[in-house]
């Protein structure tokens, strides 16, 4: 085992690191402070002795800093906890990026007399602001954040927020509605149907969550979605998504309806190194055909260059699931990613079929798309069509599927079941179709 110190004594300990932080933060407050916990590390020291746990964290000392290069500096928190300071300003992406790119590296074990040890991690980060010259702030804040990070029941990461202010009454009463929520079974599954453009048979549903709050009624997605991001509850959200969209798949199976569920994936969930062995246990449990079930990415995460991510979505089509891009077109205009990944959908986003009457350039984008998804052999979805006008600008384009309130809402499971036997869509007869065709 080869190390860069001389003994933990040369690494700077937590004051010697404050003041370097201190100093740096006075030349440029343009830089990101890491806190990296080693998980269950007492149990090395009990086992092998302190002098071996000592020359283990000697070994993690080493590959952090060659890990991350020169320009970073590495510091000892306390006993087991490492801090690292990062120069130049970084987004919440970045910060997890690095958080991943420390966990793949340490997938690699530490050996020593015949024994192995393979590091895992806790880790708060935080990004200063670029007014903030207050070493002792930024401190605070990677403490709140590995603490969090230790607290959650998913995701060993957590990036705390200079600027977030302590928890209201009315925030910390909303985190306990969160989850009373999943303790009294009040989070529900809705379904917006996917359909062929031509004949208006229903050929597919995404995935949609709902709360049945038992003051507000139907809640949508969006305040509590956030509130549950903020709280680092994302997972526990995705996972039970992710697993009533099995469940939901498996009773179509079961009723012989031939039809695609597709569900929402969060990024907290791709970057989740316990991803692809959970869809493994999913489809062991529920023994659904997994090419029943697609999984819906935004952009921002397809365009990730994490290994992690791009390796579990490579995994994730291996064992048969569809891989679709949603909102495509919205947030980027560098395209390179997709020709990463093995899709299967392109959503092109509502906002091009909404104005699709009034923008010519609306039309190009659609146009584009198609392009686009021939040459990866792919399918085009449109989202949010509204109008008929929208619905013949559309085939005329050439897209074959879509989904919007034109055809339906989201609406529960029994309702979706009820479309697909009776050829309705949103209750109204047939002659819908003559109207539209």
């Amino acid at each position: 085992m080869s190390v860069s110190y001389q003994s933990l004594a040369t690494i700077p300990n937590r004051y010697a690191f404050f003041d370097r932080i201190e100093q740096a933060v006075n030349v440029t407050p343009e830089l990101s402070l890491l806190f990296i916990d080693v998980v269950r590390f007492s149990d090395v020291s009990s086992s092998f002795g302190y002098k071996v746990g000592d020359l283990i964290l000697e070994e993690l000392a080493k590959r952090i800093k060659d890990l991350f290069g020169p320009h970073c500096l590495l510091g000892r928190i306390s006993g087991d906890i490492f801090g690292l300071m990062i120069p130049g300003c970084h987004s919440d992406a970045q910060l997890r990026g690095f958080y991943s790119h420390l966990v793949e590296h340490f997938k690699t074990p530490i050996s020593f007399d015949d024994n192995a040890f393979v590091a895992d991690f806790n880790v708060g980060a935080v990004a200063n602001l670029t007014d903030n010259l207050d070493a002792a702030k930024l401190f605070a804040g990677a403490e709140t954040a590995l603490k969090q990070a230790k607290q959650n029941k998913y995701d060993n990461f957590h990036i705390t927020r200079l600027h977030e202010k302590a928890e209201t009454g009315r925030s910390l009463a909303l985190k306990a509605d969160l989850k009373r929520a999943f303790a009294n079974d009040e989070l529900e599954l809705y379904f917006q149907p996917k359909v062929d453009l031509h004949t208006f048979k229903v050929v597919g549903a995404e995935c949609l969550l709902r709360w049945n709050h038992p003051l507000d009624g139907i809640i949508v997605p969006g305040s509590f979605i956030e509130a549950a991001e903020s709280y680092n509850m994302m997972n526990e959200v995705g996972y039970w998504v992710l697993e009533k969209a099995f469940y939901s798949a498996m009773l179509l199976e079961q009723m012989g309806l031939e039809l695609q569920v597709s569900v929402n994936i969060s990024p907290t969930q791709l970057y989740d190194s316990q991803f692809v062995s959970k869809v493994k246990r999913l489809a062991a449990d529920y023994a659904v055909n997994l090419s029943r079930l697609e999984l819906e990415l935004t952009e921002d995460v397809a365009l990730s260059n994490s290994l992690l991510v791009k390796r579990q979505l490579s995994q994730i089509k291996a064992l048969g699931l569809s891989i679709a891009v949603d909102d495509f077109g919205k947030g980027y205009s560098n395209l390179a990613y997709i020709r990463d990944i093995q899709l299967n959908t392109i959503k092109i986003d509502k906002t091009f079929v909404m104005g699709l009457d009034r923008n010519p350039v609306n039309k190009a984008i659609i146009q584009a798309s198609l392009l686009i998804a021939g040459a990866l052999d792919c399918q085009v979805i449109a989202e949010g069509i509204e109008s008929v006008e929208q619905l013949h600008a559309l085939r005329e384009i050439g897209i074959c599927k879509g989904q919007g309130f034109l055809f339906s809402k989201a609406v529960p499971f029994e309702r979706l079941v009820e479309f697909i036997h009776t050829d309705v869509i949103v209750g109204d007869s047939l002659a819908y179709r003559d109207r539209v065709s």
